[in-house]
């Protein structure tokens, strides 16, 4: 039985997706072999690798003079990969959540950094306001992490930068909801949230930021050479490109990312709706900052947490449980869980009040 998996990641996949490779597996398409099995050279790996990224700039309307890269190393890795490429002078960065403040410290290591914004005095509850960024006007660049995970805040517009180039790490909300790509000089994701299997990160980059890095940064970070080699320097995650296309497929079919945000906001409202009614949780996110990916909540004391959390799993729900360093409940609601999967959490929670509260 399927259970529904609120997990931050590594997360859900569509099941429609998991069944076609799951047929797929052993023979794609009268080849005789797996996915995994073929060489990244080979003219059917090309057609699927192309095909990926074809459907990723139909789906998010990428223009043509941006890069779109296949790289591994996680999302994490482009904290270093990014001052590498594009830190000459200085760049300004908001740290807004766990993951911001760690490529904020990563990059200080190459470079000048300032602070745009630090939320971390009021506990990331938050995002700050235009009027609060402070942005160096000299800056290479402006760094925000468009989605916080581990808090369940979001930046709900995209802030004012003059000619400063926004670069964001929107690894927990890719493919969630519309999002003009030509408003920022780079965006990254990791894999496993929204789009595929762990090991695949995906880097969108306008073509005319591409320089010459750091003379220390590694041929594997240098985001020119992946372009020029178009992400076959090595050999790429192949697997993980091919769930990538599946799951772009499947967007498609459900009106691509405006469909999609239409059956995420109905998920997050019904999730909020019930939180803003409730007097037993405690919502830990300020209502212009939330996010519609990650649902971060409390119970009245850390007992009755780890109470809910126990209970959850009894009932079929797993990976409610907040971030260590976090604690609370935390409900990712990415892509491919289900209306009914929320629905049947609310039916839980109201259960779980009235017999708590």
């Amino acid at each position: 039985m399927r259970v529904y998996n609120f997990s931050a990641g590594p997360s859900m996949l569509p099941l429609e997706v998991l069944n076609r490779a799951a047929a797929e597996m052993s023979d794609y398409e009268g080849c005789g072999m797996s996915v995994m099995e073929m060489s990244h050279r080979s003219k059917i790996y090309e057609s699927i690798i192309e095909g990926a990224e074809a459907l990723l700039r139909k789906v998010m309307g990428i223009p043509e003079d941006y890069e779109v890269l296949f790289l591994q190393g996680g999302a994490t890795q482009q904290f270093a990969a990014i001052p590498m490429n594009f830190l000459k002078k200085k760049a300004s960065y908001a740290v807004t959540g766990n993951f911001a403040k760690k490529a904020y410290q990563e990059a200080q290591r190459y470079g000048e950094i300032s602070l745009a914004a630090d939320m971390g005095d009021i506990d990331y509850t938050r995002i700050p306001r235009q009027e609060e960024l402070v942005i160096d006007p000299d800056a290479d660049y402006f760094y925000t992490c468009m989605n916080n995970t581990v808090y369940g805040s979001k930046w709900n517009y995209i802030p004012e930068t003059g000619n400063v180039p926004i670069f964001s790490d929107i690894s927990s909300c890719i493919l969630s909801e519309p999002l003009d790509v030509s408003k920022f000089g780079l965006l990254y994701a990791g894999a496993q949230k929204n789009m595929a299997p762990a090991g695949l990160t995906v880097v969108i980059v306008r073509k005319d930021l591409i320089s010459t890095p750091m003379p220390f940064t590694p041929t594997m970070l240098d985001y020119g050479a992946m372009a020029k080699a178009k992400s076959m320097y090595n050999t790429p995650p192949t697997y993980q490109i091919y769930i990538l296309k599946l799951v772009l497929e499947w967007l498609e079919g459900l009106g691509g990312v405006e469909g999609m945000a239409k059956i995420n906001r109905k998920k997050a409202g019904i999730l909020y709706d019930y939180l803003d009614s409730s007097k037993f949780y405690i919502a830990n996110i300020e209502k212009d900052s939330r996010s519609i990916m990650n649902v971060t909540y409390h119970c009245p004391t850390k007992e009755l947490d780890a109470k809910f959390v126990a209970e959850s799993i009894e009932r079929g729900f797993q990976n409610l449980k907040g971030y260590r360093s976090v604690g609370g409940i935390r409900a990712s609601i990415y892509n491919a869980m289900p209306v009914e999967g929320v629905e049947a959490l609310v039916d839980f929670m109201a259960k779980f009040e009235r017999e708590n509260g």
